[in-house]
């Protein structure tokens, strides 16, 4: 971001302002409310997304990235409009400013399944996401990117585009509907070819007018599969994420904080961690230290040589005792009744079924990080983060000094899966560089620390009723217990309480696209101090395994398949629910008969805006169980970049199945048991299936891609396991239940 800092004069700036006609060029003078992030003298500014200067094109993202290819989808909407070369489009992290708000989280405030919800909702759910600018929006999450950018982007791109010609009009006296572009050039019908960064000065001084972004009929970037930005880096292993951070002078740390989250300590002897050689210093935290050292290894040794005197846990001390306090939600009033259709009196037989789900940890493979430098009056920092105003107003806050004394720097990240939307990494990198003025320091935890100190995914108790007669699902009533995610975020970032019901404990539950005539769905909140916050797909992660196999219980209860169950019940709610249904029985040759030993599972969860179906084939082994074959179908609108959008599938299934067979996170003594990979592994690369993907494009609005690919495949999973063995998973982890080959 170093560079962006320091542009030109002769640089040429468009923003999303352009979408109303308002264009930022020259020195970043805009008439907005909000002023430039990118003007050196200036520290905040309005949607400021492409610079093309002397040193060629870049493209500035609002949005970070963590492995799902958000940059790069979003600068080929730019480089559509812009026409330009792919490989000489470069892509950079925006600066943190309220320039770059989410206004698609907007969409998410609504009661209403996604499927259902009309076009005046989504505008007003756009409206309320212009709310941003004075929240700090700036959020990587919610698998709200593009569904965010599509029209920002491609406004930015095309005001751009036609600046460019406008100054070339003038250069060259020819009228500017006879000029055209090309490959970063304005092209005269002699052949003249101007590049844009010759226009860039002459065009920052105009003003562009409004126009539409090109018809999808002349696209010839956009849905086609191109190498991501960030591909060349990664390859060359050049690419820089938080803990490649290197200043000079630099000295590394590492924290070892309270097992007991929430706790505090009371006492610790520094001395075994002074003697580890390269250690210099051991830093209290209050409710830990950070151990200062010469290198990262010598911190963890340092660190690990203390024995501090812990407080108690602030919540039960072990898992059985956490579990009731949820369970005891039920004898509460429901706080999240988000939907309730239909009269009780259905005609059928009746079933109910009880699923439990533990806590999980995001487990990103870069642990948390940060690199810190305070010079006396500022602090500048390097953070792998999904929320960099969030960084700065807590990092500000926490050192008692103005928001504008802090810069936050957002590098690439080693995953994020929603842990890296919080700050206490950052927070910390701050308060220990304080201790250090001057000195710049990198704070890396250990991958104990991290998993010990995470956010995690809330544990659940689902309790679910429902009838069926006729061959049909009459009525579906289910309750949800456990700790609600909004409850704690929206105080822990914005610093306001949730109002109304806590949407991301019933997702998953309430917004599918069924025809039930009864579907009642309840949410209890679990008065639980415990850390919670979004995990990939949020409450869908965990609704969609309640959901799915309680779906999956009816339809055999009904002497239905599965599968026609399902489109049953989907074709009257949503013809693009029933598509990607459709499309995996023809991909997995579903009502084809299997050999012994082999049996095939389905689930359908739509989520963020995109509805994904899955099949997932187990082969029964000596050894144990195979996951053999897994088979996707997803809508999510227009596909960007359908190699990206394939490869977001695929990872949310892997994800998803991971965390469906070992994940688990449990309490013992107040402290979490899981502390590293062995203990709460993922799916390796000889037990993960192979995999088929199919993109429909039938859905009239852009869904999400990261996160919709994981809830489905927990449910695909254990609907499979019933096929192939007759018993029932109710309660993950499988691996408690079933032996896999893996």
């Amino acid at each position: 971001m170093s560079r962006l800092g320091t542009i030109t004069r002769r640089s040429f700036l468009v923003g999303a302002a352009a979408i109303t006609g308002g264009v930022a060029f020259g020195v970043w003078k805009v008439r907005q409310p909000i002023p430039n992030p990118l003007d050196p003298g200036q520290g905040a500014a309005m949607n400021a997304y492409l610079v093309i200067d002397q040193d060629g094109i870049t493209v500035v993202s609002g949005r970070a990235d963590m492995g799902q290819g958000a940059q790069s989808s979003l600068a080929m909407l730019v480089a559509e409009e812009l026409d330009v070369d792919w490989q000489e489009v470069r892509v950079a992290h925006g600066p943190a400013s309220a320039a770059y708000y989410n206004a698609a989280m907007g969409e998410s405030l609504f009661p209403v399944p996604d499927y259902a919800m009309s076009d005046w909702m989504r505008s007003l759910g756009g409206a309320v996401g212009e709310v941003g600018k004075l929240l700090g929006t700036q959020i990587t999450g919610g698998s709200t990117s593009i569904r965010d950018g599509y029209e920002k982007m491609r406004h930015a791109g095309a005001s751009a585009r036609e600046a460019l010609k406008l100054a070339a009009s003038a250069r060259l006296d020819v009228p500017v509907a006879r000029l055209r572009t090309e490959a970063g050039a304005v092209v005269a019908p002699d052949g003249t070819r101007l590049a844009y960064a010759e226009l860039a000065e002459a065009a920052a001084r105009i003003e562009p007018p409004q126009v539409d972004p090109r018809p999808r009929a002349e696209w010839r970037l956009i849905g086609t599969e191109v190498p991501r930005a960030d591909m060349p880096a990664k390859v060359t292993g050049t690419q820089a994420y938080g803990i490649d951070t290197r200043l000079p002078g630099m000295k590394f740390a590492t924290i070892r904080m309270t097992p007991r989250l929430g706790g505090t300590m009371r006492s610790v002897d520094t001395a075994p961690a002074l003697a580890v050689p390269g250690v210099e210093r051991v830093i209290d935290l209050g409710t830990g230290v950070a151990v200062i050292a010469r290198n990262t290894w010598a911190a963890f040794q340092g660190a690990e040589a203390l024995a501090p005197d812990w407080s108690e846990a602030p919540y039960p001390a072990d898992q059985a005792a956490i579990m009731a306090t949820i369970e005891a939600a039920f004898d509460d009033s429901p706080n999240s009744t988000m939907r309730d259709d239909g009269d009780e009196d259905q005609p059928g037989t009746e079933i109910s079924a009880e699923y439990r789900l533990p806590y999980l940890a995001h487990a990103p493979m870069e642990p948390q990080n940060a690199t810190a430098l305070w010079d006396g009056d500022r602090l500048t920092l390097w953070s792998p983060n999904q929320s960099p105003l969030l960084q700065e107003r807590r990092v500000a806050e926490a050192l008692g000094i103005e928001r504008e004394a802090v810069t936050v720097n957002t590098t690439a990240m080693g995953g994020g899966f929603g842990r890296r939307g919080e700050y206490d990494f950052s927070v910390l990198a701050a308060r220990v560089a304080r201790e250090m003025p001057g000195t710049p320091v990198q704070v890396t935890w250990s991958r104990e620390e991290d998993m010990t100190h995470d956010f995690f995914r809330p544990a659940v108790i689902a309790r679910m009723r429902g009838k069926v007669d006729g061959g049909r699902a009459t009525l579906l009533d289910g309750q949800i217990a456990g700790q609600g995610v909004m409850g704690q975020l929206l105080p822990r970032y914005f610093g306001f309480s949730a109002m109304g019901p806590d949407r991301a404990l019933v997702e998953g539950l309430f917004d599918q696209p069924y025809a039930i005539p009864r579907y009642r769905i309840r949410g209890y909140t679990a008065d639980l101090p415990l850390p919670i916050g979004p995990w990939r797909s949020v409450g869908s992660s965990h609704n969609g395994f309640v959901m799915e196999s309680f779906i999956d219980e009816l339809a055999h209860e009904a002497g239905r398949d599965p599968l026609d169950f399902r489109l049953d019940l989907a074709r009257p709610e949503s013809p693009v629910a029933a598509g990607v249904l459709e499309a995996v029985r023809a991909m997995s040759d579903w009502d084809a008969p299997r050999a012994p030993g082999t049996a095939l599972g389905v689930a359908m969860v739509w989520s963020f805006g995109t509805p994904v179906a899955q099949v997932i084939e187990l082969v029964q082994e000596d050894a144990g169980i195979r996951i053999a074959r897994a088979w996707i179908a997803c809508d999510a609108g227009i596909a960007i970049d359908p190699q990206n959008l394939r490869a977001q599938m695929e990872g949310g299934l892997i994800y998803g199945l991971s965390a469906a067979v070992h994940g688990q996170i449990t309490f013992a003594d107040g402290m979490v048991e899981q502390r590293n990979f062995p203990d709460t592994d993922g799916l390796r690369m000889p037990g993960a299936p192979r995999i088929e993907t199919r993109i429909l494009q039938d859905n009239p609005h852009i869904g999400g891609v990261g996160e919709p690919g994981t809830p489905p495949a927990a449910p695909a999973l254990a609907n499979a396991l019933f096929a192939l063995t007759g018993t029932r998973a109710r309660e993950l982890p499988l691996d408690r239940t079933f032996r896999f080959i893996l």
